[in-house]
């Protein structure tokens, strides 16, 4: 469990609030899509008050990206161990564009989440970034390419933009972003 929130510090009892926040999150998603998603139907589905949900959420927004964040924390890093460099990078592109293939309401919430402007947004928005880096560049040779791993950072965000706005499912656009990298790698 995660204990701490992009505002501060979390005590057991309050990462438990905070996951119970986000868990409704998801269902209030898988319901009413991002478009009727508000803290307050969200701190309704938690059980907890609206402005014990505005303690710890500034906006909608920040409450899908905590979300994603979560999920993205949760979910190990593909083991590289026996694979060459490019199989090992295609297979962390791959887990990181399928974590939410199977939730459209979802995955399309983060999209339009982490377009944001909000500044708990964007503070998630690039440990997201961070997190999404170090994975490429740990798949990557140590001795990598700055450029390389640049380029396959744009193309995973490209990707999942694309997604994200509707132009293919995840698991196909997981798909074209694995053919593409493929390209770069090739090329270096």
């Amino acid at each position: 469990m995660v204990y701490e929130s992009t505002r501060r510090r979390l005590t057991g009892k309050q990462a438990e609030t905070v996951a119970r926040l986000a868990e409704a999150t998801v269902k209030v998603l898988r319901e009413q899509e991002f478009s009727g998603l508000t803290v307050r139907s969200v701190a309704a589905e938690a059980g907890v008050g609206t402005a014990t949900a505005y303690t710890y959420f500034a906006s909608k927004e920040h409450l899908v990206a905590e979300v994603f964040w979560r999920r993205l924390q949760n979910s190990s890093a593909p083991d590289g161990s026996g694979l060459d460099r490019t199989a090992h990078v295609l297979s962390v592109l791959r887990n990181i564009a399928l974590l939410l293939a199977d939730e459209p309401e979802v995955s399309a919430a983060v999209t339009n989440a982490l377009l944001g402007s909000d500044p708990e947004v964007e503070h998630l928005r690039g440990r997201i970034g961070l997190e999404i880096h170090q994975r490429l560049a740990s798949a990557l040779d140590p001795d990598g390419e700055p450029e390389v791993l640049e380029a396959l950072e744009m193309l995973y965000a490209g990707a999942l933009l694309r997604a994200g706005i509707g132009y293919g499912t995840y698991a196909q656009i997981a798909g074209r972003l694995e053919a593409s990298a493929l390209l770069i790698l090739e090329k270096s």
